[in-house]
């Protein structure tokens, strides 16, 4: 399997479903806002969307690739396919149990998990506990999409997996464009429609995934369901992975716990964090996804040098993207955040405080980035104990940092505690990966990182200077789409300093991008 052409797959459909998703939140933010509907249906969306992102983006596979690998490699493929027909009959009758316990306690879910400073404002609780019921089949969707993608990535088949969250998008943008056609005025009419909508969308996904399958000639059953060994060892590793590799919205959720407390806060979070996405999923969840059975592949071939490869050129490759991005966002933050949202009820008040909090994802981008770089190592040798004990620690720093900051800086103070966070628990994978001789450094990585991250700050001082020429066209009343394309030649400008400079410096040479591409 190639590495690099893997990640670009993952790669190009995330980017298709982070610029739907763009999408979405512009209309969404012009319909609703950050206003009482915006944060209740952020808050309901946020509960089954954090076990989407622990599932569909890598914890679960974490757990899952390595065994089914096993099973495959081991046993052949009826033994392969046993396994996962356990996993399958295990995982409905468990979320199924779940999901009838949640509807039931939904209030309580909400007044001390989901929201808990709306219990001061009843109707927007009790919204929010609406909007959550009707989501919350999404988490049992999502679970079982999961557990596809992983039989799909052992396979090497990763295009069907990384397309589903565009039916997300696609389904909730044609809600909102068919509320704004048949005039549905009402915010609490639309925030109700696109809860609908992502239960929807939750089981188109499931099908298409379902085919997929079908179609490697791959056929899973449904078993009686048992707590067999083999699922017994899979929830050892899943539990812990699903803490560890989805720590990051684990983070988000607890800062959307303590921003319950200030009216609009949760919405201006979910928009500052739908920026900095973009450049984490298409970069940091693909290569992720696509290096985790790489490195299971190699280890299982006793590879350790092409374990040693795998892991720089995966961490290369995410600098080489995410260090320009995370700079370029800093340097530009109220001009991207006016283009993309202010307009409708989405004001300048709202840019400003949207822009102040994607500063603050911003300085953490690289290490949300490298978290999802750094975990394969531990997880392809079925260690997901490790980084649970990270991910905690990172937990703890985000509570604390989160409760000390809130008070003084608002949301802001809650995007300060996550990037600190993430920090930590970066730092904290990649030392331990380097102590235990599971990774280490290369030479051509020492030789270009530096280099990177010179051209990066070149070039967000290029972009601040423009800035200071241009930053009447982002203040003015001019047309749309002149401050888009004023946004666009900034942005052009940006990465044409950078891979100029990387170029020259032999940071970052064409020709080496496209012999990655084609080694295997």
């Amino acid at each position: 399997m190639n590495l690099l052409r893997s990640a670009t797959t993952v790669g190009g459909y995330t980017m298709m479903s982070r610029v739907l998703g763009f999408v979405r939140e512009l209309l969404i933010a012009a319909l609703l806002g950050t206003g009482p509907v915006a944060d209740a249906f952020y808050a309901a969306f946020r509960f089954p969307n954090l076990f989407r992102r622990l599932f569909a983006e890598g914890a679960f596979n974490s757990a899952f690739v390595p065994l089914f690998a096993k099973e495959l490699e081991g046993g052949g493929k009826a033994q392969a396919q046993a396994f996962a027909s356990q996993v399958l009959s295990f995982l409905v009758v468990t979320l199924l149990a779940l999901s009838a316990l949640a509807e039931i306690f939904m209030p309580f879910l909400v007044k001390w998990i989901i929201a808990p400073g709306f219990a001061e404002d009843p109707e927007k609780f009790d919204l929010t506990v609406l909007l959550t019921r009707v989501m919350f089949p999404y988490l049992l969707f999502m679970s079982l999409v999961a557990m596809l993608s992983g039989v799909l990535n052992s396979f090497g088949r990763f295009a069907a997996a990384a397309f589903a969250p565009v039916i997300l998008n696609i389904v909730i943008i044609s809600t909102l464009v068919g509320a704004w056609v048949f005039g549905l005025i009402s915010q609490t009419q639309i925030g109700t429609l696109m809860s609908w909508a992502v239960c929807v969308s939750g089981g188109l996904q499931l099908i298409l995934l379902c085919v997929a399958v079908e179609r490697t000639d791959f056929s899973i059953g449904f078993a009686r369901p048992r707590l067999t060994t083999n699922v017994k060892r899979l929830l050892i590793l899943a539990v812990p992975a699903a803490m560890a590799g989805g720590i990051t919205q684990i983070n988000l959720l607890i800062g959307q716990i303590i921003a319950s407390q200030k009216a609009g806060a949760i919405a201006t979070l979910q928009y500052a964090d739908r920026i900095y996405q973009l450049p984490l999923g298409v970069v940091g969840i693909a290569i992720g996804v696509a290096l985790l059975p790489d490195v299971s592949r190699r280890l299982r071939a006793d590879d350790l040098e092409g374990v040693h490869n795998s892991q720089n050129r995966a961490l290369e490759l995410s600098m080489l993207l995410t260090v320009p991005a995370a700079v370029g966002l800093m340097a530009l933050p109220l001009p991207v955040v006016q283009v993309l949202f202010e307009r409708g009820h989405f004001t300048s008040a709202d840019t400003a405080a949207t822009a102040s909090a994607l500063i603050a994802f911003a300085i953490g981008l690289p290490a949300f980035v490298m978290i999802k770089v750094f975990s394969p190592g531990f997880f392809a040798r079925e260690d997901t104990r490790t980084p649970m004990i990270f991910a905690a620690i990172s937990v703890a720093v985000n509570v604390a940092g989160s409760l000390l900051l809130f008070p003084l800086y608002a949301q802001t103070g809650i995007a300060l505690a996550t990037t600190a966070a993430g920090w930590v628990n970066a730092i904290l994978l990649g030392a331990t990966l380097a102590h235990r001789r599971h990774y280490r450094p290369d030479q051509r990585l020492l030789k270009k990182l530096p280099w990177l991250l010179a051209a990066a700050m070149v070039m967000g001082g290029v972009l601040m200077a423009a800035m200071t020429w241009g930053i009447q066209v982002f203040q003015s009343d001019l047309n749309i789409l002149i401050r888009l394309a004023a946004l666009v030649g900034l942005i052009g400008l940006g990465a044409g300093v950078y891979f100029i400079i990387c170029h020259v410096s032999g940071a970052a040479r064409l020709s080496e991008l496209k012999a990655s591409f084609k080694a295997r």
